[in-house]
């Protein structure tokens, strides 16, 4: 099921009267019971193809005996499908659920089904028969789509309470079993403060604010976040292809997050033990996962704009961990030290952020400039900008003491990335 850049937004209305209930945190609505299950997280555009995540998705689900329960509620449900009867372009909660049933059943799993709740059947989240569906699996996917439906559908708004179904899966979680979710289905797994849209520039021009938006460059957050699955660090989605390093880093700082993982897409950012002290993160895939560290961060905010400094870039690759606790990065097994032995400058980069108003942009923009900075010889800091001005902002990655970079096999796919600093200024 293909990806879309084009947010569809709510009524304003409808979303400012829940506010004041969401603003309540999710680890306070909801108990945090220990953890002994997994989740695989996917930043959006998973590839009917990749077997590498769907594989470890029903490996952690019981290989040859997994049963995978597809939840697809964050799509628009028939009822709002103009091709709700027709399969090859239906786009709806119940075709979507059939398409990722059908592919885990192509991969390997013994059986896929829809668990059928969406915006036509919310009642069914709260149906002791669903509960039973539920009970039967040892593996669930959440789709995309947009994750405010999964709000409204799994949880009891004014509470933002379980549903009977949520409850159930939760409980899963806690007994062992895989969750797994991709774009907005990975977004939802997050605690406070879950993102809802907006682009990187105008988050840095004009700041966070709690609730969804018409405009769909306005950066918004929902501050009771959204099931709270994983709590180590903000969650953002699509980063990389979208530029949304900069949407990420303020919404991070203006909330009080000291940690984002942005998720790439068609990869994996596989969890086990969620919640516990004894948390890891493992990458898996084709691109990679932006650790972006404010721990050491300083905000300002003066009449040319908002500025940030201090913040640490950690950029992970396939089959590199990452400890949570410790806050530390493992390369792994097999790849070699990166020397940088390049007189080459670092290219410039006019938009940083891939701007969509750039018919000319590139994805992977801010990575693409950090790869290079830590291949030459010749720079200890590069700089980049943003596409819009009024102010424009520029972005300033620097190698610290600290800075690595290793390189598995394949020379044409991304570096791990150790010890840069990101700093942001208008200008």
């Amino acid at each position: 099921m293909p990806g879309s850049r084009t947010r569809r937004s709510l009524l304003a209305a409808t979303v400012t009267t829940l506010l004041a209930a969401l603003a309540v945190p999710a680890a306070e609505a909801v108990p945090r019971p220990a953890v002994a299950g997994s989740l695989v997280l996917v930043g959006g555009g998973l590839k009917a193809d990749n077997k590498a995540v769907y594989g470890e998705i029903i490996k952690r689900a019981g290989d040859s005996s997994a049963r995978i329960g597809v939840l697809t509620a964050a799509s628009v449900p028939a009822s709002r499908d103009p091709h709700a009867d027709d399969p090859d372009r239906c786009s709806n909660s119940a075709c979507n659920g059939a398409y990722y049933a059908s592919l885990f059943k192509q991969h390997g799993a013994a059986d896929a089904q829809w668990i059928p709740i969406d915006l036509d059947h919310i009642a069914n989240a709260d149906s002791d028969a669903v509960v039973a569906q539920v009970n039967s699996m040892t593996g669930f996917f959440f789709g995309g789509g947009d994750q405010y439906r999964y709000i409204t559908t799994l949880l009891h708004g004014d509470a933002h309470t379980d549903s009977k179904v949520l409850a159930a899966i939760r409980a899963k979680l806690a007994a062992g079993a895989v969750i797994a979710g991709s774009s907005a289905g990975a977004q939802i797994m997050g605690g406070r403060d879950m993102v809802t849209g907006g682009e990187s520039y105008q988050a840095l021009r004009d700041g966070s604010a709690p609730g969804y938006f018409d405009d769909p460059t306005r950066l918004g957050h929902l501050p009771a976040g959204g099931f709270g699955f994983l709590h180590s660090g903000l969650l953002d989605t699509h980063t990389g292809a979208y530029g949304r390093e900069g949407r990420a880093l303020r919404l991070a700082s203006d909330t009080g997050h000291t940690r984002v993982y942005g998720l790439e897409e068609n990869t994996a950012l596989v969890i086990d033990r969620p919640g516990t002290p004894a948390e890891t993160a493992t990458v898996k895939g084709t691109q990679g996962l932006t650790v972006l560290d404010l721990r050491r961060a300083r905000t300002r905010t003066t009449t040319a704009g908002w500025s940030l400094s201090g913040a640490s870039y950690t950029y992970l690759t396939d089959g590199d961990r990452y400890f949570p606790q410790a806050w530390q990065a493992l390369p792994a097994p097999g790849k070699h030290l990166l020397t940088a032995t390049t007189g080459t400058p670092v290219p410039a980069n006019t938009d940083v952020f891939h701007s969509p108003d750039n018919i000319g942009g590139r994805p992977y923009s801010l990575l693409g400039t950090a790869q290079a900075l830590v291949a030459t010889r010749t720079q200890r800091t590069a700089t980049a900008h943003t596409f819009e001005t009024g102010p424009r902002f520029t972005v300033t990655l620097t190698r610290t003491t600290q800075r690595r970079a290793w390189v598995g096999d394949s020379p044409s796919g991304p570096a791990t990335i150790i010890g840069l600093t990101i700093a942001i200024a208008p200008r």
